[in-house]
């Protein structure tokens, strides 16, 4: 059992490097000659890799900026469904983003200042890649809006769920992009990110749950 053990621990260690490589030949020759220019072939060679191996990890060429994206979101949904008692809506948005922060982390690869920075760039000049980011993100605020009305029925409207949401998202994108561009670290880019954090969430955590007569006469937060 304990071999067992270990031959899977071997196996997915090779699993997350090869995945790494493939990610990180891909950043460079789209940098290097263009997203649209840069064949799957091209990538698969450039990591050392079969062609098939390339879609083992990735359905799309675009996925392999994006992998990182779509992974593990659940986490922070179940923050937000599993709320301490007594959590303004602001505070559960706020601690569901840093659980999530704090899972995902020590299991995301660590890239270079160039490599973050080109990735940025990638996200941010090229047209198919700035749709597939907006999808993303906008599929991302809607669940997390749809979470935040069932951990709080009646107390939550629509309107102020997204703007909460979007609001927090939103920071944490720019902010990151902006490091990124800056060419600075990984490590600088997370930090960036918990900065926009605390700017978004000084403001949410003034949103409070309506009480009993507010819901009654239809007074807005």
């Amino acid at each position: 059992m304990y071999v067992r053990a270990v031959q899977e621990s071997r196996r997915e260690r090779k699993k997350r490097l090869t995945r790494q490589r493939i990610v990180s030949a891909a950043i460079r020759l789209f940098d290097e000659q263009g997203y649209e220019e840069t064949t799957v072939a091209q990538v698969a060679e450039a990591a050392d890799v079969d062609p098939k191996t390339f879609f083992n990890y990735f359905r799309t060429k675009d996925e392999v900026l994006f992998n990182e994206l779509d992974l593990e979101f659940d986490v922070l949904l179940a923050a937000i469904r599993d709320r301490r008692a007594g959590q303004s809506p602001g505070e559960v948005l706020r601690t569901a983003v840093q659980e999530y922060a704090a899972h995902r982390r020590p299991n995301v690869p660590r890239r270079e200042p160039a490599e973050v920075s080109a990735a940025a760039r990638l996200a941010l000049m090229t047209p198919a890649l700035q749709a597939k980011g907006a999808y993303l993100l906008l599929d991302l605020q809607q669940r997390i809006a749809a979470e935040l009305l069932n951990a709080f029925p009646g107390e939550l409207d629509p309107v102020t769920a997204a703007a909460m949401t979007g609001s927090v998202l939103g920071a944490i994108q720019q902010a990151s992009l902006a490091s990124a561009k800056l060419g600075r670290s990984q490590q600088e880019l997370w930090e960036a990110a918990e900065h926009a954090l605390d700017i978004a969430t000084n403001g949410l955590l003034s949103v409070r749950p309506r009480t009993r007569d507010q819901k009654r006469t239809g007074e807005r937060i």
